[in-house]
């Protein structure tokens, strides 16, 4: 068990510590844009080629906008899901598999600082792929941004909440097949019922029942009030689950790294 580090030294020496892990792994994806802040453009853009212009074309509005403009939110979202947990999770259990995560751990830093940094450099990722993604969505449709700073803080939230999702699975994963497990298997499935093709109130009643226990469909609603002012969710309900699942995801992090859970036995 690796006991939580006693908040030993002051304030400016923590800020400094966190602030230096944050660049480490800012600069971390930044080096690597081509990999990682390139590839999510693409895909966009082929979702809104594909869906947007190949299929929604066929298809009428959605509750009063089109197709292209409907599903917007959700892209941008599925690829800020997407990059925020993807960084955490490799950048974690690589620091595992290099045998220098013990070097943080053991160090006067809280476990609370370890925590933000990691998650913070992945929100950075999941909030810079989110305007890449943004500004190729905007060549192929009409964001009217209804409600700006409700819309960035979705935005901000959902990425610390997948970000800690990451730094979970990082925790627990004890070879490089298990940091793919959570999001082929899991977040993958989540992401593409999670209302960013449709509105739920295309589905049965009972299906309608079933997608309210997908976390997702509150977070891709929440930010397609943001954007275009619709949303299948009450949002001051979805809010609430964001932020609840943040804390949550927090706190158990804090907890596992307590216990040195996926360090030590």
């Amino acid at each position: 068990m690796i006991p939580d580090q006693p908040a030993r030294g002051n304030p400016r020496a923590h800020f400094i510590a966190l602030q230096t892990i944050l660049i480490k792994e800012t600069l971390r994806f930044l080096r690597i844009w081509i990999q990682t802040l390139l590839p999510p453009a693409i895909t966009t853009a082929l979702y809104f080629i594909i869906f947007g212009k190949l299929i929604g074309s066929q298809l009428g509005p959605v509750d009063g906008f089109s197709y292209t403009q409907y599903i917007a939110p959700g892209l941008i979202m599925m690829a800020v899901i997407t990059n925020a947990y993807s960084n955490v999770v490799s950048s974690f259990f690589s620091a595992k598999f290099q045998r220098h995560i013990e070097e943080l751990l053991v160090s006067p830093l809280p476990n609370a600082i370890i925590v933000l940094g990691f998650v913070g450099g992945g929100a950075a990722r999941g909030l810079a792929v989110g305007v890449v993604v943004t500004a190729i969505s905007l060549f192929f449709a009409d964001l009217h941004w209804q409600h700006p700073m409700l819309t960035l803080l979705v935005i901000l939230l959902t990425s610390v909440l997948f970000a800690l999702g990451g730094l979970i699975n990082g925790i627990f994963a004890k070879s490089f097949d298990d940091i793919s497990v959570i999001p082929t298997f899991v977040l993958t499935p989540l992401t593409y019922l999670g209302g960013i093709f449709y509105s739920i109130k295309m589905l049965s009643p009972f299906w309608q029942d079933v997608s309210l226990f997908n976390p997702i469909l509150y977070m891709v609603n929440a930010f397609r009030y943001g954007l275009l002012g619709v949303s299948d969710i009450n949002i001051a309900t979805a809010f609430a689950i964001i932020v609840l699942l943040d804390a949550a995801l927090f706190g158990c992090s804090l907890w596992l790294l307590k216990r040195g859970t996926g360090i030590r036995g």
